[in-house]
């Protein structure tokens, strides 16, 4: 038997997400929480994006501009699977990756992780984009597992989604020949308006689809919001453009057995500008420390 009913399956294709409560055991979540609070530590001894780099030598670790040693203001940790045991442990071996096959296996990859961490007071927000114009592959049979770290509400930056988007048309992340890295500013105030957050006790994630329009706002609460952000792709989806955010667990088969063919569908996807910084969050325009 299944972690998810049909009912939740068909949820999911019909609106492009779905939140799942207790997508970890209650000990990996203590110790995925215990890891961010010694990150959280390490950073005040920083003032810029800082170390162990990523396997393309970017920083792992990037701060706010509003970072401090008082007021930490650590965003984003960039594949944490490489360096942490629990991290890994949580990517390969839990109800959330038994989930995604189920919606897209059973032959499943992983392509990449990271953490985007809203401290109290933090201003980081993630200005509305799809992530497929990130990492477009051969297919879409791609999901972005977002696992709530933190208990997530209206008050600490939730996630916000417009369901049925990942049916729609793919939206340009340009502004003339500039890679922004976001819809514009008219396409964002008409999906604003359709979308709805994604709320839930830490322990939950949300699955969602790579072509599901989506941002947040910065936490304007008293409590932190955590997200570790896990991307799958089903077998037969080959990457289009250079991952992001290269990881030494990169094509690793989680699910299943690897794929003899590539599958295309047609679609047409403008192809990303990777970022040279330590976050996406510069190329939305939100300096690191």
């Amino acid at each position: 038997m299944g972690v998810l009913t049909q009912d939740q399956k068909d949820a999911f294709w019909r609106d492009g997400c779905l939140v799942v409560p207790n997508a970890v055991t209650s000990d990996l979540l203590a110790r995925l929480r215990a890891e961010i609070a010694g990150w959280v530590e390490q950073s005040r001894a920083h003032t810029k994006p800082f170390g162990p780099p990523c396997v393309d030598g970017r920083p792992r670790f990037d701060m706010g501009k509003e970072h401090s040693a008082e007021n930490p203001a650590l965003r984003r940790i960039n594949n944490p699977s490489d360096i942490s045991p629990a991290y890994l442990e949580a990517m390969r071996d839990s109800d959330m990756t038994e989930m995604v096959a189920e919606l897209i296996g059973p032959d499943v990859k992983f392509h990449h992780c990271k953490i985007n961490l809203k401290l109290m007071g933090a201003k980081t927000e993630v200005l509305y984009h799809q992530d497929f114009a990130y990492t477009p592959h051969t297919n879409d049979d791609i999901i972005t597992a977002l696992l709530f770290l933190d208990a997530v509400d209206e008050t600490n930056g939730a996630l916000t989604v417009v369901p049925g988007s990942h049916k729609g048309p793919m939206y340009s992340l340009f502004d003339g020949d500039r890679f922004t890295g976001a819809v514009s500013d008219a396409d964002e105030k008409a999906l604003l308006a359709q979308s709805i957050p994604c709320y839930g006790p830490a322990g939950s994630v949300c699955l969602m689809h790579t072509k599901l329009a989506h941002g947040s706002a910065p936490n304007a609460g008293t409590k932190p919001r955590g997200l570790y952000i896990c991307v799958y792709t089903a077998a037969d989806a080959v990457p289009l453009a250079r991952n992001p955010m290269p990881s030494t667990h990169e094509g690793e088969v989680v699910r299943g057995k690897p794929a003899r063919f590539a599958r295309l569908t047609e679609t047409r996807v403008e192809l990303p500008q990777q970022p040279k910084s330590a976050s996406f969050f510069t190329v939305q325009g939100q300096a690191s420390a």
